[in-house]
């Protein structure tokens, strides 16, 4: 293994590299480029043999690893934003034909009005599409997430395509210590990169994606959730593999000074590192309040959440993305999650981070405190934090 100062975006690359990635084709987006970038000159030095293919959008960069993953070549692109939109169409066409593609996301607002900063709508506006989506909180996860991607859905029990999400900017582009494990221990835990489910095959001519009829559709639909549910375990194996070959343990959802915690927030990404500093504060102050950080939001990881957060009294669920008509896609989950279960904390829902504004640690000690006011008194079920909401009602007018 090699520590290295990394960039975000580098660090997906070397996952690449590492996991001897055989096709990338890409199309530059902000802040997703470095990656294309870094990718086309560790190839150019010779340090990387992989085919790089540039393409004229990023619906031609999906499509383009479509046909890569199809012939059965273990296949990555990146993007971000718009450029994930764009693909929206072939996202399911790639999730339809079950080719393990793993897909560096730099999280990052959707327009209007344009912005190129950190935000998670992008990837969770595609939470329908049958991905699989990791979210990393620094650096090395980025890297390491990228790889157990692989690991996941190359799995026979799951052959779905995955996405690797990391914030706008403050991953995508700030360097940090990230070591980059080596092929041989890479190729030990994800195996070659060689056909692993049916490929496209001059020998054996067939057909993929084809026409179907409303008597079959929904088989194949229907084995898509079945290859979802399957991956829950999968992942999990897939974890104590990594964390027996590489010494780093991952779980779907975990916690931080949670046992005895009355109030627990819920986070995801980079603003996790955020949350555990204001955990600490208020514990030093006597609070007992605890954190839970989700890694994996598909599958959504709901056995795991509800068991770490049922003896709450209150869950802050703290979204950076939001539905706009209902609530943040995690709190939305987390409350269908407890369908059916008597005993239940009250669930809380704080919308904060849109667009890469910043999220400080008194962001979510006012988060604390505002979850804490709701043992005592109603409180709105979901809270904007840090926004100007008079600026706002000069246009909109009250809610």
């Amino acid at each position: 293994m090699v520590m290295m100062m990394l960039k975000g975006n580098e660090a997906t690359a070397y996952a690449a590299k590492v996991a001897k990635v055989q096709v990338i084709p890409a199309y530059p987006i902000t802040p997703s480029t470095l990656f294309p970038e870094k990718v086309s000159e560790l190839i150019s030095n010779g340090e990387m043999k992989a085919e790089f293919i540039p393409v004229e959008s990023e619906h031609s960069a999906l499509s383009a690893a479509i046909g890569a993953a199809a012939t059965g070549a273990r296949t990555m692109t990146a993007t971000a934003s718009q450029g994930l939109a764009l693909m929206h169409e072939v996202l399911f066409i790639a999730s339809g034909m079950r080719l393990p593609i793993v897909m560096a996301i730099g999280n990052r607002a959707l327009s209007a009005p344009v912005n190129i900063w950190a935000e998670q709508q992008d990837t969770i506006a595609q939470r329908d599409s049958g991905w699989l989506q990791f979210y990393a909180e620094n650096n090395q996860e980025a890297l390491d997430l990228s790889l157990i991607a692989f690991r996941v859905a190359e799995d026979k029990r799951v052959l779905l395509p995955a996405m690797m999400g990391m914030d706008a900017f403050v991953l995508t582009h700030t360097m940090e210590p990230v070591d980059v494990p080596d092929e041989s221990l890479v190729e030990k835990y994800l195996g070659p990169p060689e056909q692993k489910y049916p490929t496209l095959n001059p020998s054996q001519p067939s057909t993929f994606g084809a026409f179907v009829f409303p008597e079959h559709y929904m088989e194949f639909r229907y084995s898509q959730f079945v290859a979802m549910e399957h991956s829950k375990k999968v992942i999990d194996e897939a974890f104590e593999e990594f964390k027996n070959i590489f010494g780093r343990e991952y779980r779907k959802v975990s916690g931080f000074m949670n046992e005895d915690a009355d109030i627990l927030l819920i986070s995801m990404g980079s603003m996790t590192g955020t949350a555990r500093e204001a955990i600490r504060k208020l514990r030093e102050k006597g609070e007992k309040v605890g954190l839970i950080k989700l890694s994996v939001f598909r599958p959504f990881p709901k056995e795991e959440l509800v068991e770490i957060t049922k003896n709450a009294r209150i869950v802050a669920v703290v979204d950076r993305n939001i539905s706009i008509g209902f609530a943040g896609a995690i709190f939305t989950e987390l409350v269908a999650s407890y369908n059916n279960i008597e005993k239940k904390p009250k669930i809380l829902n704080f919308i904060l981070g849109l667009g890469g504004r910043d999220i400080r640690v008194e962001d979510y000690i006012e988060i604390y405190n505002r979850a804490k006011e709701a043992e005592n008194r109603g409180v709105k079920e979901i809270q904007w934090i840090n926004v100007d909401e008079d600026a706002v009602y000069e246009v909109e007018g009250p809610l």
